[in-house]
């Protein structure tokens, strides 16, 4: 087999791969993950069952798939965040502008994780909850090079993104909600989201780990 053929089958096995997620992540957003079945998906995804298990085993391996995929769009928007400079200007006002474009830019995979972390499989649950916490904790690194952080303990470091975070899946959710077109409501949540992140930051020079 000569290496470009080989490369075209790989290529042609991550473009199943990718049209069986994408089947679940559409279908999902209209019954819940829970309720769509593996007949269902292939047939959306226009494959047959025997292509599905060559690279799933079950439907739990696609929900799975799906949650790594949904926080990998998180952990991107995190490393956006760290390499522009305005972000630690106003850490604040640039982060209710980048959760609100990332949001709508990926409001499937959003949704998907709002959707799934209360009503989900047991299985997805625990994995958003695993992924939700890692999260919490890469982006407490990010946070602890700010004034009145950098001389805390990490376990308050971490508490702080707690905060950060849970306000941050809050106005997502809502975000996730909005019609097209309704750029006052998207105005209207990044006011409350810098109102609330600021209340939190006021307390960062007051406390004490």
């Amino acid at each position: 087999m000569s290496e470009t053929t080989a490369l075209t089958r790989q290529a042609q096995k991550e473009r199943t791969r990718q049209a069986i997620l994408d089947a679940a992540l559409e279908l999902s957003g209209t019954v819940g993950f829970a309720q769509v079945s593996l007949r269902q998906v292939t047939r959306e995804a226009g494959v047959v069952p025997t292509a599905f298990y060559r690279h799933f085993s079950s439907m739990d391996d696609v929900g799975l798939a799906l949650v790594g995929q949904s926080f990998e769009t998180l952990r991107a928007m995190i490393r956006d965040a760290q390499r522009d400079p305005d972000t630690f200007a106003d850490i604040i006002d640039a982060s209710a502008e980048i959760l609100v474009r990332v949001v709508k830019q990926n409001k499937a995979h959003f949704g998907f994780v709002a959707r799934e972390r209360t009503s989900g499989s047991p299985l997805v649950r625990e994995a958003i909850q695993r992924e939700l916490e890692l999260f919490i904790s890469e982006l407490a690194v990010m946070l602890a090079r700010l004034p009145n952080i950098d001389s805390w303990s990490g376990e308050d470091v971490k508490m702080a993104s707690g905060l950060f975070v849970r306000n941050m899946v809050y106005r997502a959710e809502q975000v996730i909600g909005i019609p097209d077109g309704r750029t006052d409501l998207e105005e209207d949540i990044k006011r409350k989201a810098r109102r609330e992140m600021r209340l939190i930051v006021l307390g960062f020079r007051d406390w004490k780990s």
